[in-house]
């Protein structure tokens, strides 16, 4: 752990998040909306060897202590590519490499493997978060400067905190999720009535597809869930995975998943597809991740292909969970060619951006402008093409 003193104020950083005291870290964590920087969660990630410097996801957190105080921290990695972040920078990592600058290593704010909004740096209740932010940030540019890191990257922000950050010269860059809205729905028939006639009967067919599979779906939570089904869930998600060969996005180990269990499950929710003749054991499971009122899917995988039980596991099911639930609104994981035909329109998110190189933070500036803007015609575009009846605010 290196630490410099400024002032009273003591910033330390550190390659394990295991050094920073859990309930200090959470006193700032758990108020927030997102559940991806909770201590648990990325001290799962780092000590079941998926975020680690041998992955090229070192660990560098940044924290702020006064009188031995935790007061502040920022998750933070030291990356030497550009996978597993789900914001596609290999553009600027190639500009970069033509004009002779070392692009990698990198700096990187972002819970690893999950494009999900939320970050944000965390403060502890009742201190100065503005001038906080002020010497956290000019900390990492000092961090950066003496270790030759090209630049800092806050992907996934929180829409709240994106306005402070900019005001130290960060960079927004747009970018888009498909999100799920509760309007007022009482039921899953209300979700359905959203759609036009032909979307809602492709809907039906597809849930009617699964049944006629001989499959039931049940949804499992907190301490419903056991260490063999956290075990199978890996299973199913890394053949997913592998289906996929290089894209297949495969980070996490089995010990990410079996370590859910138990200090972690109360945020997991399977949706578990058994078979008539053997309801022991899933032929097929999706996991999510439930806080307050949002829910965020995660992965999913089957023993064999059944028709439409992915659109089932993934969404249907845990749209009528979330709408029985009180849920107000559901992320359910990257791409989109799947979820805009049921019901889930895209949604702006951002990313911040700051080079150390004056000539890549020349060209970011003069085109971060036309960029955002097709970005946006993006977005309109998938929502002129959701299937909803006429009258619908985005029909």
């Amino acid at each position: 752990m290196v630490e410099q003193l400024q002032s009273h104020y003591t910033f330390t950083w550190t390659h394990h998040i295991a050094d920073i005291p859990q309930t200090a870290w959470d006193g700032m964590a758990i108020p927030l909306k997102t559940p991806f920087l909770e201590w648990e969660w990325l001290y799962n990630l780092e000590t079941s060897g998926s975020a680690t410097a041998q992955n090229g996801w070192l660990p560098n957190h940044l924290t702020v202590w006064r009188n031995h105080q935790l007061i502040a921290a920022a998750p933070l990695y030291v990356k030497g590519h550009s996978y597993g972040e789900f914001v596609f920078d290999q553009q600027w990592a190639d500009l970069a490499h033509r004009l002779g600058i070392r692009y990698y290593p990198k700096l990187l704010g972002m819970a690893p493997f999950t494009p999900a909004v939320g970050y944000r740096f965390l403060i502890a209740p009742d201190e100065d978060e503005e001038s906080l932010t002020e010497m956290m940030v000019a900390e990492i540019d000092q961090f950066c400067d003496h270790n030759r890191i090209s630049g800092c990257n806050f992907l996934y922000v929180d829409p709240n905190w994106q306005p402070l950050i900019e005001r130290y010269g960060f960079t927004s860059w747009l970018h888009h999720s498909y999100i799920w809205q509760n309007n007022g729905f009482h039921s899953f028939e209300d979700y359905l009535a959203l759609f036009n006639a032909n979307q809602r009967r492709n809907i039906k067919r597809e849930r009617r597809s699964v049944e006629h599979a001989g499959l039931r779906l049940q949804v499992l939570s907190g301490d419903e869930i056991s260490r063999g089904l956290c075990s199978l869930m890996y299973d199913f998600y890394s053949d997913t995975c592998d289906k996929f060969g290089w894209w297949g996005s495969k980070y996490l180990t089995r010990a990410f998943f079996e370590q859910l269990y138990p200090n972690y499950r109360h945020r997991v929710v399977l949706v578990a597809a058994y078979a008539e003749a053997d309801d022991r054991r899933p032929v097929g499971m999706s996991i999510c991740l439930t806080k307050g009122d949002q829910l965020y899917g995660r992965y999913w995988g089957s023993i064999q292909d059944f028709d439409c039980l992915h659109f089932d596991a993934c969404y249907y099911t845990p749209i009528d969970w979330a709408i029985r639930q009180g849920i107000q609104t559901f992320d359910p994981g990257a791409g989109g060619r799947h979820k805009k035909r049921r019901g889930f329109p895209a949604a702006p998110n951002y990313s911040l951006h700051r080079f150390y190189d004056p000539r890549l933070t020349q060209i970011l500036q003069a085109y971060i402008r036309q960029i955002n803007e097709m970005e946006q015609q993006e977005i309109t575009q998938a929502n002129a093409e959701l299937p909803f009846k006429q009258g619908h605010p985005n029909s």
